[in-house]
């Protein structure tokens, strides 16, 4: 019988089956990048070995440690150095070009110019530094011998500045370095100035005392605090050398009045306080 004219036609479809997932011609180029990466940074380490010094290294150690703040405000670059400290250029890496006052060149150090405007040393500054730490660690040491000690070290705080190390002594609300509005000094102080004539027997430079008070009201007849401010300077003195300090180490006392407030609130008791500042010898 002959074929039906009705029939439907066949309709053969071939699909092309691609085996192996496709195209993947890029996932080299992504593993190559990283190889080229790491090899970069493995050469960049091994010219850092090379080209630097062990305290050059350690700086820079310091600074990808997430445990060491670059500087006692905050790891961010702010404040007056803009992230740089007073030592960074002996910490950071050198080019090798250029001069500076710790890198002179040869001209500069034929003309004995090896030393910064001051006229300073890096070795002097050093040991300048290492003067200020002792001090600052043999009356911390000393504070923590009795209860007593303990006690009288809640007057005391100290803080190294470019003028030197600074002792501040300080009112408490409870027990006032002077009885009342006068430069009669109380038994703290003269506890407090016993212990410094020890500790400040650690160092030779010269002392400067500075007195601070705090505002009086406005509507007294007379403000006493410059006076008031000079003579528990001067009473600070007496009692220091009376300890046994030598005399010949005081270089200047000085009374501020209320200008400089240690808080926000300037009549409050906190900003009455003696400063015992031990000079930098090249100050």
């Amino acid at each position: 019988m002959a074929g039906q004219s009705n029939a439907a036609p066949v309709i053969i479809k071939r699909k092309k089956i691609i085996q192996g997932g496709g195209h993947h011609g890029g996932a080299w180029k992504v593993a190559y990048a990283d190889f080229v990466t790491a090899m970069m940074a493995f050469f960049m380490l091994m010219w850092l070995l090379n080209a630097t010094t062990e305290k050059q290294r350690k700086g820079i150690a310091d600074y990808f440690s997430p445990t060491i703040p670059i500087n006692r405000v905050s790891g961010g670059g702010d404040g007056a150095f803009g992230g740089d400290s007073v030592f960074t250029e002996e910490m950071l890496a050198q080019t090798g070009v250029g001069a500076s006052a710790m890198m002179p060149t040869e001209s500069r150090m034929a003309r004995g110019e090896a030393q910064d405007k001051t006229g300073v040393h890096d070795g002097d500054v050093s040991g300048q530094t290492e003067v200020m730490k002792d001090v600052q660690a043999t009356l911390i040491a000393r504070g923590g011998e009795s209860q007593t000690m303990e006690h009288l070290m809640r007057h005391v705080l100290t803080r190294v500045t470019d003028q030197g190390l600074v002792i501040e002594l300080f009112d408490l609300d409870d027990q006032p370095l002077f009885t009342g509005d006068t430069d009669q000094p109380s038994d703290v102080l003269k506890s407090l100035a016993a212990l410094l004539a020890q500790v400040l027997a650690v160092a030779e430079n010269q002392l400067a005392i500075d007195a601070y008070v705090k505002t009086y009201p406005i509507t007294m007849i007379q403000n006493p605090t410059w006076e008031l401010s000079f003579s528990r300077a001067q009473r600070t003195r007496e009692l220091i050398e009376q300890a046994g300090l030598d005399d010949g180490r005081m270089d200047r006392i000085s009374g501020h009045a209320d200008r400089k407030p240690a808080v926000a609130d300037p009549t409050a008791v906190r900003n009455n306080r003696i400063e015992v500042v031990l000079i930098r010898k090249d100050r």
